[in-house]
């Protein structure tokens, strides 16, 4: 991203794509941990999405 990639976007929309699905599914359980890992990709999805602008 700092060296300007042509490639940065399609990766975070990718990794975003990725992490939503992650929270989809750990959000189906009640864990605690799955509760944990679908907090952490939902967080994770929306900063990719901010770097996809």
């Amino acid at each position: 991203m700092i060296a300007d990639s042509p490639f940065a976007k399609k990766y975070c929309r990718l990794c975003a794509e990725v992490c939503e699905w992650c929270a989809q599914q750990c959000q189906q359980h009640d864990h605690e941990h799955c509760q944990a890992c679908a907090a952490a990709c939902t967080k994770c999805a929306q900063e990719c999405r901010v770097h996809m602008v």
